[in-house]
Formats: C-alpha cells, structure tokens, sequence
C-alpha cells in the first residue's frame, strides 16, 4: 500500500520541481528586446536596467484581460515607491509591440516599461509558461539584483500579492546591501 502513495509523491515533487520559478542566486538570464513604455517602442536592455540599480520583472498572461490590468495598475501605483528604493519595474508578456504600446500607456499608466515576447524565448529562460495555457506566460514575479543575480521570486496566478512581495524583497535586499 505504501509504495503507490510514495510514487505519487515523488512524482508531485518532480512535477513541482519542473514547475518552479528560476532559483534565488540564478544569473537571470540576458533580455534585449523590444518593449514599450508611455505608448513609445524603445530596445529593452536588462543589462543596461541593472545598471541603474535592481530590477522587478514581472510576466502576465495578457494585455488588456481583467486580472492582468489588475496587475498592471497594481504596479503603475506603486512605481514610485519601487523607483525610491532605486528599483525599474518590467512587465514581459507574449503580446506584440502595438499591443503593448497601448497596454503601456493605458493601464500601465505610462509609469513602466512591458517588454514583447512574441516567440515566448523570454518566458521559457525564466521557467515562466504557463503549465495549462504554454502559449502564454504564467504570472510570476522576479526580483533581480544590479549583480544580475536573482535574489526573489513569487509564482501565484492571483495578482495579489506581486507588488507587496516584491517590494518587501526589495527592501530587505536593500537593508542587507545599505551598508556596502
């Protein structure tokens, strides 16, 4: 009886492993791509953001739906207070760059940058496709240091919960990190 409940198990803890975001202290992978900002199209460098100080990428399913414009003003309100711990937030979705452009300044509130992954390579070097739906990307929420390591992550499909965890990284990161 036991042996059936045990490969269940570790089959539950594979599947979830297959599953899980990138891990803390991973280098987040490279991103130079198109991304807009205000309605305007620009070349998104994750790099070039880091230099600036950490970054919070965020991937949503898509522009324009209930929840992920829940997400997105979610974000646009609390920008400044991530940009007052020296933060850039990002949004990466699936949509095309004219999706975005709009999405940006509307519900973004032309307060952040949402980068296009059209062929989805973004979202697979973050382990963020979503499990049932592989055409979009799961939510899932990064926070990554200006050293390109990534030192938070939060995977729930419910937007809530994004900004605050991520900006309660943020800020201990910045805690451990203030007297460098």
């Amino acid at each position: 009886m036991r042996r059936p409940l045990l490969t269940a198990a570790i089959a539950l803890v594979i599947a979830t492993q297959l599953h899980a975001a990138l891990p803390v202290g991973t280098r987040a992978p490279a991103i130079n791509t198109r991304a807009a900002l205000a309605g305007e199209e620009f070349q998104f460098s994750l790099e070039d953001a880091l230099k600036k100080g950490p970054v919070v990428l965020y991937f949503f399913v898509s522009a324009f739906t209930p929840v992920c414009t829940t997400e997105a003003h979610e974000f646009a309100e609390a920008t400044d207070e991530f940009q007052e711990l020296g933060a850039t937030v990002v949004g990466v979705s699936r949509d095309d760059i004219d999706t975005l452009k709009r999405f940006s300044a509307s519900e973004g509130r032309n307060r952040f940058a949402m980068v296009s992954d059209t062929d989805g390579r973004i979202i697979k070097a973050y382990d963020a496709v979503q499990e049932s739906h592989p055409g979009y990307a799961s939510r899932i929420s990064y926070v990554i240091a200006p050293t390109g390591e990534i030192i938070y992550s939060y995977r729930a499909m419910n937007p809530v919960g994004h900004v605050s965890n991520t900006m309660a990284a943020l800020r201990k990161w910045k805690l451990e990190h203030s007297s460098n």
